[in-house]
C-alpha cells in the first residue's frame, strides 16, 4: 500500500486542494482529506495517467518514417517510442496504425510503458493513404472481412481511411478513399464486435460521410479542401448534436533548420480556426497528438498539444478533461482510466506548479505511476 499527497489534485474531473491518495495492489483505494503520507509531493499537482488518442509507434519521428519501417529493430524501436510517452506522462495510448499488429504485443510491463490499445493496420484502400501497412480493403465484402480479421486479432479499436492523407504517394486528404456503403458496413462489423469504430477523415465531404455512417471518432476532421481549409458550419453542428468525439490533431515540436512543406505550413492558421469553431460549437473532443509522424511530431507530444489548444483559445480545464477523463470514455476504457477515483488504475502523474493557471506545468513531471509502480 502507498498513499501520496499533493496541493492540488486533478480527478479527471475537477481540481481539488490538499488531497491524499490511497494506492493498493495498483488500484487507487481511496481519495481523503488532508493527512500524512508516504509521499509528500509538496506543491505539485497530482492528475491521472494522461491519454492521448493517437498515436503511431511504428513510426520513428525521423524524416522518413515509412522508410525506417522496413530497418531491422522495429519492435524495439516501437518499445523505445512508448517509453518515450509513459516518460511525458502518458499512460494510456491509442495506436492508430501500425504493420503486422505488432503493437498489440510488444509484451511491455507497467513499469515499462503505457497501456496500448491498438488498431493494427488501417483498414484502407488497395494504393490508399498507408497502404504499405497491410490494411488494403476494397468493397463492402472486403472491408467487412477485414474488421472481422481484426477483431479475431483482439484489436481495441477499428481504423478506418475516409479519405486520403499526406504520407502516401498518391494520396490525397481532400479525396474521398470509401463510399457510404463501405463506410456503414465497417461501423457495423465494428459495433458488433463489441468494437469502436475511428474514422481518418480530413476533407469535409469525408467528415459528414463519416458522421453518417456512425463511426465513433473522428481523427483529425480538419475540414481540409484541395487547396484551403473550409469548415462547414452544418456538419459542425451535426457533430455537436452528435454522440461523436472528434479526435484533434494538435501540439508541434519546432525542429531547428527543419523545413516544414509550404503547403502544410499555410493551413496552420485556418485549422487553428476550425479547432475553434468545433469548440464554440460544443463538439466533444480528445487530443490525438499523431505522434511518430514527422520530426515535429516526437512520442511522448501530449503536453505540448495541451499548450497548443490553450493557445488557441481552449479553457485549461476542458483540455485537462479531454487528455484524462473525456479520452477514457472515446477509448473505452473510462470505467477504470482517466479519474482519480477508488477502483481506478494507479496511473498518476504530478507535475510541479498548477497545470490550471500553467499548462507548461504538464512538461515538467516530478513522478509518474503506471499501475501503482513509479516509473
Amino acid at each position: 500500500m502507498l498513499t501520496l499527497r499533493a496541493r492540488h489534485l486533478f480527478d479527471g474531473h475537477e481540481l481539488h486542494e490538499d488531497r491524499v491518495v490511497t494506492v493498493d495492489g495498483g488500484r487507487i483505494a481511496a481519495v481523503s482529506g488532508p493527512g500524512p503520507a508516504d509521499v509528500d509531493l509538496g506543491a505539485a499537482t497530482l492528475l491521472p495517467g494522461l491519454i492521448d488518442c493517437h498515436v503511431h509507434l511504428a513510426f520513428d519521428a525521423s524524416p522518413d518514417p515509412v522508410a525506417q519501417l522496413d530497418r531491422p529493430g522495429l519492435a524495439d524501436r516501437m518499445r523505445q517510442a512508448a517509453r518515450q510517452h509513459l516518460l511525458a506522462g502518458v499512460t494510456t495510448v491509442r495506436d492508430l496504425g501500425d504493420r503486422d499488429y505488432m503493437a498489440l504485443d510488444l509484451g511491455l510491463g507497467p513499469a515499462e510503458g503505457p497501456e496500448i490499445l491498438a488498431a493494427g493496420p488501417p483498414v484502407t484502400t488497395s494504393g490508399g493513404h498507408c497502404w504499405w501497412l497491410g490494411g488494403q480493403a476494397d468493397g463492402e465484402a472486403a472491408v467487412r472481412a477485414a474488421v472481422r480479421e481484426r477483431a479475431r486479432k483482439g484489436v481495441h479499436v477499428v481504423k478506418v481511411m475516409v479519405t486520403g492523407g499526406q504520407m502516401t504517394e498518391g494520396s490525397h486528404p481532400h479525396l474521398l478513399q470509401y463510399g457510404p456503403a463501405e463506410l456503414h458496413a465497417a461501423v457495423d462489423e465494428a459495433h458488433a464486435a463489441g468494437l469502436p469504430a475511428a474514422a481518418h477523415a480530413h476533407s469535409p465531404q469525408g467528415i459528414a460521410h463519416a458522421l453518417r455512417a456512425g463511426f465513433d471518432t473522428i481523427e483529425h476532421c480538419a475540414f481540409w479542401t484541395e487547396h484551403s481549409v473550409e469548415p462547414d458550419p452544418h456538419t459542425i453542428a451535426a457533430l455537436a448534436d452528435s454522440p461523436v468525439v472528434v479526435s484533434m490533431t494538435a501540439g508541434i515540436v519546432p525542429v531547428p533548420g527543419l523545413e516544414v512543406p509550404a503547403k502544410i505550413r499555410e493551413r496552420w492558421p485556418k485549422t487553428a480556426g476550425v479547432m475553434r469553431d468545433l469548440y464554440a460549437a460544443g463538439v466533444t473532443f480528445v487530443i490525438g497528438s499523431d505522434a511518430g509522424i514527422a520530426p515535429i511530431k516526437p512520442h511522448g507530444l501530449l503536453p505540448h498539444a495541451v499548450r497548443h489548444l490553450v493557445d488557441t483559445g481552449f479553457h485549461p480545464l476542458d483540455v485537462l478533461r479531454a487528455i484524462t477523463s473525456v479520452a477514457a470514455g472515446a477509448c473505452r476504457v473510462g470505467t477504470r482510466k482517466g479519474r482519480i477515483a477508488p477502483g481506478f488504475d494507479a496511473d498518476l502523474l504530478a507535475v510541479a506548479g498548477n497545470p490550471l493557471s500553467d499548462v507548461t506545468a504538464l512538461r515538467r513531471p516530478l513522478a509518474v505511476y503506471r499501475m501503482g509502480l513509479k516509473v
